[in-house]
């Protein structure tokens, strides 16, 4: 530490006199106390306030700058450093120093700003602001054949990707093109990994997505996929899990999907096709995502439905009711759910046997499975009045949806139980079905539920009430009393706030429940109420 406090010194007055070789010597022996003991060393400069030399020495043409940046480097791995190496005013002529040639430089100036602003989102998004990533691209351009500075690269990103101020400037840039480059030449595990960490942030946002597809990456992740499929190391195990996920999560964006679909055509959704009755439950679980993305547009679902995609499903369902991975249970619903939504898909998918396989998942006890199987159910019943009518009398549906509609801990859960309960009702129009609700409990469930905040929800329970009061009234009103349904729709009235649809539903409800609907009663209710 004596040797410290010299050198300390004699820098100070080096660097006020400029005398280049007593500099040079006094930053190499505090690159040694640093190695020596960084924690002990770096207070020591901070006690001497020798940082606030350092701006005048970073400078493009001083032989200086390379040893300054990784003595700044060494020092801010101390998280008591960062806030002094800020206040001293290094950020902007490290950030100056990125624009050098000398890759020694380059190297050092990325670790010291990659330290300096470790874990701060504040600083990070400075950096930002001084529009460091154009920059750090242009580098991983210029200098991809150099590993170290690929890595520096690689760590900067992985940091800044996270930050959503950043991705508009990555998608300004040749991002995309630079690590689908870097990502076909890489062997080594690590390296991919690496590369991975900075994709999986980078392709949350839309345009960077459909600026990957195009730039080819989806081809390599599925090179990887192949390689790993059947390999037992857990790197491998790994790679299959990143690159698949990778791919369902660029499928997320609307026109990166498109362009990967291909009218249903595509290479890649070909080969994502062939993930479903693959035995490995990773696969498994990418593809049915897959299908559930590529189902976010009715003709996608159309042509899927019609080219037997639902029959995959179905068998693969089969295979995990025994098995019973929920997560690819959860996935292969969310896909039927999708494909259910055009109309014309409904009667084919309950031809297929669809509701029949998804029954078999109502005993399920994991909440994810309980929310897409009630919505499975749901779109295929919409405007299906003898599939509502099947299903309606099924006993143990009906039982289980008035128990799911009392899961408050499951918010999504509830919600879709209560909806699914309406539609039975809306879409049957049975006398039978109304009265194995009333039977099973679950008329309070609706009244609750016309206090939704979702206007949807509101005028769904409305039509089912008032469907169970004009075909049921007696059995259901001591429920209705119980419920305060009365008051319920005092209140959906008289407030200023309630949709007109909402007021609507209301008095028909109201006429329905006085067994009459004539405009006389009708008139005088609404201005009673009013």
């Amino acid at each position: 530490l004596d040797n410290l406090s010299e050198a300390l010194e004699k820098l100070k007055l080096a660097s006020a006199d400029s005398t280049a070789d007593i500099v040079e010597s006094c930053l190499d022996s505090l690159l040694k106390a640093l190695a020596s003991n960084n924690a002990e060393a770096s207070m020591k400069i901070q006690e001497m306030d020798i940082l606030t030399s350092f701006p005048s020495l970073l400078n493009p043409q001083s032989s200086c700058s390379p040893k300054i940046a990784n003595i700044i480097a060494e020092v801010a791995k101390n998280e008591f450093m960062r806030g002094p190496c800020v206040e001293a005013g290094l950020i902007p002529p490290l950030i100056r120093l990125l624009n050098s040639t000398n890759q020694e430089v380059l190297l050092q100036t990325g670790r010291a700003l990659g330290n300096i602003c470790y874990d701060s989102h504040s600083l990070q998004a400075q950096l930002i602001s001084m529009g460091v990533i154009p920059t750090l691209v242009k580098l991983l351009g210029i200098h991809y054949h150099n590993p170290a500075l690929t890595e520096m690269c690689l760590i900067a990103f992985g940091n800044l990707a996270e930050l959503e101020s950043s991705k508009e400037q990555f998608a300004s840039t040749d991002i995309a093109e630079e690590l689908v480059r870097l990502f076909k030449k890489q062997t080594e595990h690590e390296k991919k990994e690496m590369i991975f960490e900075v994709l999986a942030p980078l392709a949350e946002n839309d345009v960077i997505k459909l600026q990957l597809v195009e730039a080819g990456l989806v081809e390599h992740l599925l090179e990887v996929v192949a390689q790993t499929v059947d390999g037992e190391r857990d790197e491998d195990i790994a790679q299959l899990k990143t690159a698949s996920d990778l791919i369902v999560l660029l499928l997320l964006g609307d026109e990166s999907m498109q362009k990967l679909f291909e009218g249903g055509k595509g290479s890649v959704f070909q080969r994502v096709l062939s993930w479903i009755p693959s035995h490995n439950h990773q696969l498994q679980l990418a593809g049915a995502l897959a299908i559930a993305n590529f189902a976010r547009n009715d003709g996608n679902c159309i042509h899927m439905v019609d080219t037997g995609i639902v029959q995959r499903l179905l068998e693969l369902l089969n295979r995990h009711v025994e098995e019973g991975n929920v997560t690819v249970q959860h996935a292969a619903l969310s896909a039927l759910r999708n494909l259910a939504i055009p109309v014309g898909n409904k009667s084919k998918m309950l031809s297929a046997g669809v509701a029949d396989v998804v029954l078999k998942f109502l005993q399920s006890e994991m909440p994810p499975v309980q929310f897409k199987l009630l919505g499975t159910l749901r779109m295929l019943i919409d405007t299906q009045g003898e599939a509502a009518d099947q299903l309606g009398t099924n006993g143990k549906l009906v039982e289980r949806l008035v128990e799911w509609c009392e899961a408050k801990d499951h918010a999504g859960v509830m919600g879709e139980s209560n909806r699914l309960l309406s539609a039975l009702i809306r879409h049957s129009k049975s006398k039978v079905i109304v009265k194995t609700v009333i039977q099973g409990g679950g008329v309070k469930h609706l009244v609750t539920m016309a206090t939704s905040e979702h206007m949807i929800m509101q005028n769904e329970s409305l039509v089912a009430l008032g469907l169970i009061a004009a075909l049921d009234l007696g059995k259901a009103e001591n429920d209705f009393v119980g419920a305060s349904l009365v008051s319920v729709l005092y209140k959906l009235l008289s407030d200023e706030r309630s949709a007109p649809e909402i007021k609507y539903n209301s008095m028909i409800l109201i006429c329905a429940l006085m067994g009459s609907g004539e405009s006389y009663s009708f008139t005088c209710l609404a201005s009673e109420i009013k």
